[in-house]
């Protein structure tokens, strides 16, 4: 019986191996086997990434040639002590870092290669592959790098890093040592850029060494180059938008109207692309991430969420409209603000009563705070109003992430019935309790390409295009939800006198010293308190400083957003930076220099430091200019005379 049990078992056993070998040998011979499988040595071939042009087809990013030194762990043999000293030298790192390097590949797989010493220089490379024969094991991979044909850009074009394992995780594409698309467009759109890697699989002996190409190379692929891409960028517009943020932080995002492309997307402080290129690279970005206080790595146009401020009175006075609750013609007093119960919402002095004309050139805010309460009173209850005056506000693609073709980005805030209902509780609070929504404060934050476009959805009369980044894609077509219009909740009819409101405000109002000859621009002026934790205290800084326009006010071709961090009012800084880039894209040129001198010439890095030095500080009306020295900008004005004209 005993006997006959152990020969059932061995038969057993012998069919359980043979049934398994007879399945991976004959039904599970795919390409997924082939990678698993040890005595067969991958070897990957590398596309060309796609190039990057901006609009008017001005190369901006292309390729250099890196290489990589590949280790294989378990093939790696004892190096004598001159030979060590000798291939650390060539690698320029110390045989300390030899030692920790060899043991990460090891941890991570003896068996499989990764990277040793990534990217090093053609240089280099001459020098190390004559030696490369002492070093078992080990082998050069070739690889490309970006080359960035500007200076410009950054936060645009973003950069390359490598893959990390959390990366490796989600997408079996890539593996250790492979590079990804970090930021901006190289991240957007990293499988159009990379193209498809190549792969030769080599058959290995016993001894592990190369005996030639697997079944003659039937599983080998050539690799696919990644496609070029045109951006919507005009590098011109961008180059001289950054220089005019120089000193300042803050964002301008300009759009084209008729088509939602965009036109410059600034973020300050920015900095030069190549930093983030080759074996400095890592060293760059942790210097890069780690300068907490003015954040470079952070797209204050995509990111940064502000309080719009008095633009934000231009869709209050459509909504009112809409609404029917107000005609362009009614007027309201303003006795330097508005008064509702013991409190006072202030304003500056101007001419009252006013209209609605009046009440957007000369940004009135007793005059919007009424119209506000008409809008949200008009309903039996404020939540009813409050959720309807949101809905309004929300076509305009305020309140959401715009579902563009950017890396980054931010929904911003549009409150609802729901905001206050759990702040004060349902049914509990009124309509004055909000009131500061009718100067674009209170619980309204927004982005500064979210504020670019709603300026172009009043410049187009109630529609916009999505924002977007791609112009064109090598072999391939923009995707429709690009070239769809979306429209506001508001009737044409009732953006006109808005509109003429906007351009009054350049003939006569908040803005009429930063006019243009021969442009027509319509725009408003904004202001946004501003405040910090200083030892723990909510303190106010100088306010920020916020315009938008677009132009010409017929068939606009342009419409920007300008945020400046701590620039006081908006037609300090961000009014004048915002007529420049209008006139410098429309014209090629500048006929206002002292609107760019001073803009150029003046510093706000004095107001980003009050916080930090521990000393009292005066705000606004308290602030002085400060100018730099003469010697950078003189270096400004250099830079400024080589940005091409056309």
């Amino acid at each position: 019986m005993r006997k006959l049990l152990l020969l059932t078992t061995v038969v057993l056993v012998g069919l359980v191996f043979i049934a398994r070998l007879f399945y991976m040998q004959v039904y599970n011979n795919s390409a997924y086997s082939i990678f698993e499988d040890n005595a067969i040595r991958k070897v990957y071939n590398y596309p060309k990434r796609g190039y990057v042009y901006d609009r008017n087809g001005k190369l901006l990013v292309a390729n250099q040639p890196s290489y990589d030194v590949m280790v294989i762990p378990r093939e790696v043999e004892p190096i004598d002590s001159s030979d060590l000293t000798e291939f650390c030298r060539l690698l320029k790192i110390t045989e300390e870092e030899y030692i920790i390097k060899l043991k990460r590949a090891t941890r991570y797989s003896p068996r499989l290669p990764s990277p040793f010493v990534p990217q090093l220089s053609k240089k280099d490379y001459a020098v190390l592959q004559e030696k490369m024969r002492k070093f078992e094991g080990f082998y050069i991979q070739k690889r490309s790098l970006r080359s960035y044909q500007t200076t410009i850009g950054a936060n645009v074009l973003g950069d390359i890093a490598e893959v990390n394992r959390r990366i490796i995780a989600k997408q079996p594409y890539y593996k250790l040592g492979d590079l990804i698309g970090n930021q901006g467009v190289e991240k957007t759109y990293e499988t159009t850029l990379r193209g498809v890697k190549g792969i030769k699989f080599i058959q290995k002996d016993r001894f592990n060494k190369n005996i030639g190409p697997y079944k003659d190379g039937i599983y080998d692929t050539l690799p696919k180059p990644g496609k070029n891409i045109t951006i919507t960028i005009d590098s011109r517009l961008q180059a001289y938008g950054e220089l005019l943020m120089r000193n300042k932080r803050g964002g301008i995002i300009a759009i084209e109207p008729n088509s939602g492309e965009i036109l410059a997307m600034i973020s300050g402080p920015s900095y030069n692309p190549n930093l983030l290129v080759g074996r400095e690279r890592s060293g760059n970005f942790k210097k890069l991430y780690n300068d907490s206080i003015s954040k470079p790595l952070f797209d204050r146009g995509l990111q940064a969420m502000y309080p719009p401020g008095s633009p934000f009175k231009t869709l209050n006075a459509l909504i009112a409209l809409q609404e029917g609750v107000v005609t362009t013609e009614e007027r309201f007093s303003c006795a330097m603000g508005y008064k509702y119960g013991n409190r006072k919402m202030g304003c500056h002095a101007h001419k009252s009563p006013a209209n609605m004309n009046t009440g957007i050139y000369e940004s009135c805010n007793a005059y919007f705070a009424n119209i506000y309460r008409r809008i949200i009173d008009k309903y039996d209850s404020p939540a009813e109003g409050m959720d309807n005056w949101s809905k309004h506000i929300k076509s305009f693609g305020l309140g959401n992430y715009l579902n563009n073709d950017l890396a980054v980005g931010q929904p911003g805030k549009i409150p609802s019935a729901l905001t206050y209902n759990k702040g004060y509780g349902e049914n509990k609070w009124y309509t004055t309790f909000t009131i500061s929504n009718a100067i674009g404060q209170g619980e309204v934050l927004v982005t500064p390409i979210q504020l670019a476009n709603m300026a172009a959805a009043i410049g187009n009369r109630g529609y916009y295009y999505t924002p977007h980044i791609i112009k064109n894609i090598e072999g391939d077509t923009v995707p429709s939800q690009y070239t769809t219009p979306k429209y506001t909740t508001i009737d044409k009819k009732h953006f006109e006198p808005v509109v003429q409101g906007m351009f009054d405000v350049y003939n006569k109002g908040t803005a009429k010293s930063l006019q243009i000859k021969d442009i027509e621009i319509c725009g408003k002026t904004g202001t946004a308190e501003n405040y910090a934790i200083i030892d723990n205290v909510k303190t106010q800084l100088t306010d920020h400083s916020i315009f938008v326009a677009f132009a010409p006010k017929d068939n606009p071709k342009i419409a920007i957003a300008v945020f400046v961090e701590n620039g006081y009012y908006g037609s300090r800084f961000a009014g004048r930076m915002a007529s420049l880039m209008i006139e410098r894209y429309l014209k090629g040129e500048i006929s206002r220099p002292d609107m760019e001198n001073f803009v150029l010439r003046y510093s706000l890095e004095h107001e980003y430091e009050k916080p930090y030095l521990g000393e009292s500080f005066g705000i606004n009306k308290q602030t002085k200019l400060v100018p730099i020295d003469d010697q950078e900008f003189q270096n400004i004005m250099k830079l400024k005379s080589e940005i091409p004209k056309s």
